[in-house]
């Protein structure tokens, strides 16, 4: 059973800095350097299969009109098992009224499943209507 925690308490930080290593997704931060980014981040959601970090996603965002997704990872055993798409619509759904734009080179038919457009600059979409939310 997979597990989708919102909190970050109890993280295990040098778990997911080897894991992502491992699996080719790391980008060099610390693991202290992953927490803060976390910690910074306007919401965030890691996948868990028992006590193992399996997936993250994570939004930086101003709460009214602009978001940004960032860190969209499933490690490789589990992609494929729609892990990432309910990570991004739980994030997904939580940014309403917002243009949320991602930067990415890969996997572009699963962002466009997710409603994504290839725009000018990034994959996009506006979630509802522009600027309706409670922000």
């Amino acid at each position: 059973m997979i597990i989708y925690q919102r909190h970050l308490e109890n993280v295990n930080w040098q778990e997911m800095k080897a894991t992502l290593t491992q699996d080719n997704f790391d980008n060099s931060r610390s693991p202290e350097q992953l927490q803060a980014s976390f910690a910074n981040s306007y919401r965030t959601c890691i996948a868990y299969a028992g006590n193992q970090i399996i997936g993250t996603a994570r939004v930086l965002s101003d709460g009214i009109c602009n978001a940004y997704i960032v860190d969209v990872w499933t490690f490789t055993p589990y992609r494929r098992q729609g892990i990432a798409s309910q990570m991004m619509q739980t994030l997904l759904n939580e940014l309403p009224g917002q243009h949320i734009c991602l930067f990415t080179d890969e996997a572009l038919e699963f962002y466009q499943k997710l409603g994504f457009k290839k725009g000018e600059t990034c994959m996009e979409q506006v979630i509802g209507k522009w600027l309706e939310n409670n922000g």
